[in-house]
């Protein structure tokens, strides 16, 4: 059976920092990621990587403050934010593709299984 959990949301001040673990269980990953959806708007892709680590993805909002990571040993996704912002509050969901092709994907609709989701507010 296949399963995403993620863990390390939270609610963290303005300019702090957080970090995000995805755990997979029953398959191998290629391409991974991380959504968010804040409350009335639509899920959008916060960052992926392919399956080696070598490509990365990050949506403008969080460039320079966010870095995704993966450590195919534990089977496991990282999302590591930095100088968080008010607008960075949204549950955030980590997504996994078993599409054999070495690319970043940037659409929900790509991904065949996604976590529950964890929830990350930053206050002010």
């Amino acid at each position: 059976q296949v399963q995403l959990v993620e863990s390390g949301g939270g609610l963290v001040q303005a300019g702090g920092s957080l970090r995000l673990s995805c755990a997979a269980s029953g398959r191998t990953f290629s391409t991974q990621a991380w959504f968010r959806q804040a409350p009335g708007t639509q899920r959008e892709i916060v960052a992926a990587i392919t399956w080696n680590g070598v490509t990365t993805h990050y949506a403008d909002p969080v460039k320079g403050r966010f870095t995704i990571s993966r450590d195919n040993a534990k089977n496991t996704l990282y999302l590591q934010m930095n100088s968080l912002q008010s607008e960075d509050t949204a549950v955030y969901y980590c997504a996994a593709t078993l599409r054999p092709y070495s690319t970043i994907f940037v659409n929900v609709a790509t991904y065949e299984y996604w976590g529950q989701g964890t929830q990350v507010t930053v206050s002010i």
